[in-house]
């Protein structure tokens, strides 16, 4: 799995012209799963993100974490994680799992990261058309691959 964790002020996903979900501050994460990838992945990447010490403390050092900060996860699929971009100028998404496969895994870590964060966690909608909206702040963006875990 690869995520793109975004610290955000704001963030909102949209289908057909109406807001499926929205939160203020917290994380925008977008996820890409592949083929490989396992309930291990789920559950080691769940607690990784809720954990990242990525908010500002009382001095404005960062080191708080979004369990700890109370605030809300925005998660969207994004198969284009896993684009190959080894030859030519069109992408590979030969890695990205199909739905039949990445479906119930991204449903997993959906609920993997809702256990964890122990509240609910706001969703796009696996396969449609989204528009998503964000205010990055800081700007912090942090990539995480479970197969670099080392």
């Amino acid at each position: 799995m690869i995520a793109v964790v975004q610290r955000v002020s704001s963030a909102s996903v949209t289908i057909n012209g109406v807001t499926k979900s929205a939160i203020e501050n917290g994380l925008l994460v977008l996820v890409g799963i592949e083929d490989a990838d396992t309930r291990e992945d789920i559950d080691w990447l769940g607690s990784k993100i809720v954990n990242l010490r990525i908010f500002n403390d009382a001095d404005g050092v960062m080191n708080v974490s979004i369990k700890d900060a109370g605030g809300d996860i925005l998660v969207i699929s994004q198969f284009t994680l896993h684009a190959s971009t080894k030859k030519g100028n069109r992408p590979s998404y030969i890695k990205a799992a199909k739905p039949d496969v990445a479906i119930p895994l991204y449903e997993k870590f959906v609920r993997a990261l809702e256990a964890v964060l122990e509240k609910p966690v706001k969703t796009g909608e696996f396969g449609a058309d989204m528009k998503v909206a964000l205010v990055n702040d800081g700007p912090v963006t942090i990539l995480i691959d479970t197969k670099n875990k080392v």
